[in-house]
């Protein structure tokens, strides 16, 4: 059913930018700055004592919208009364890019030459017609998974939800995610923080990958036990890691990894701000709409699955 007035909407935290307000109006919602509400869109992914106290002050908002994909913040808070979202799937294609970016980069040994001080002799693999695997079946993994189209890779993803996919030659249960590691050329990890995913990349795992292959975590560093992996780029247990997130982060500037050779990190740039705010604006102002319509919002988040 429609609704019969524009949606009153808080958007938070007070000092929030801009366009955020602006993809609101945008959407047909009328904004408020306190009083009743019928819903919340929040812009601050760490700020969740802010978002508590919104909802306090809101106990009636049927609706939250959080800024980021992941929600490993909230989450203990998210309720089954309200209807949250999130943002899956706003920032894939980016990350997606950087995430091309550090496998290929790593795979044709780009991070190696780019710290030689001479001449030096050929090295690195080709990523055409290799062996692609990758952890998580969302957004991100869709946008990768049709940049690789070109190289011909075989592509395998690991997922709670086995399903066919295009583009992918095979899907498998995350149950069976360690046995997907052998034979990849490169393995991605594009999956939500949950208990049962984080430290899903130790020791064990390590030593079932390829001796050159290269691991690319573009999800969140608490995915990868970083001792661990700093113990198999040492020894050669795999070729590499491509990092645009860590654990911890921001990555100490004394951290070990910063000196190994075959480890390139990005500063989580996976997503800039620049390229987030017209994604995030433009999700918020349908899910506006949507909401205003009575319509099935984007991006809603699984209560259970806890992303």
């Amino acid at each position: 059913m429609s609704r019969q007035h524009a949606p009153r909407i808080v958007v938070g935290p007070s000092g929030a930018p801009e366009w955020l307000r602006t993809a609101v109006s945008d959407g047909g919602g009328e904004l408020v700055e306190d009083g009743p509400a019928d819903a919340i869109v929040w812009g601050a992914a760490y700020d969740v004592d802010g978002l508590l106290a919104a909802l306090a002050a809101a106990p009636d908002a049927g609706w939250v919208q959080l800024p980021f994909a992941g929600i490993e913040n909230f989450v203990e808070h998210i309720d089954r009364h309200r209807t949250w979202t999130c943002g899956k799937g706003v920032y894939a294609e980016p990350v997606a890019e950087i995430a091309l970016a550090l496998g290929l980069g790593g795979l044709r040994h780009v991070a190696g030459y780019t710290r030689a001080s001479e001449w030096s002799g050929p090295q690195g693999r080709n990523l055409l017609g290799g062996r692609v695997t990758i952890l998580g079946g969302g957004g991100i993994t869709e946008s990768l998974v049709r940049l690789l189209q070109p190289f011909g890779c075989h592509i395998t993803v690991v997922r709670n939800r086995v399903q066919e996919m295009d583009g992918v030659d095979a899907v498998v249960g995350a149950d069976r995610y360690a046995d997907a590691l052998a034979g990849a050329d490169l393995v991605v990890l594009a999956l939500a923080l949950t208990p049962d995913t984080e430290g899903i990349i130790a020791a064990g795992e390590l030593a079932m990958m390829e001796s050159h292959a290269w691991l690319v975590n573009v999800a969140r560093g608490r995915h990868v036990v970083t001792d661990d992996l700093v113990d198999a780029l040492r020894t050669g247990t795999i070729g590499g890691a491509g990092l645009d997130v860590t654990d911890p982060e921001p990555l100490p500037a004394d951290h070990p990894l910063w000196s190994l050779p075959n480890c390139v990190i990005t500063p989580h740039v996976g997503n800039t701000p620049e390229m987030a705010a017209p994604l995030l604006a433009e999700r918020i102002r349908a899910n506006v709409g949507r909401f205003a319509r009575g319509e099935p919002l984007i991006g809603l988040v699984d209560v259970d699955a806890g992303y």
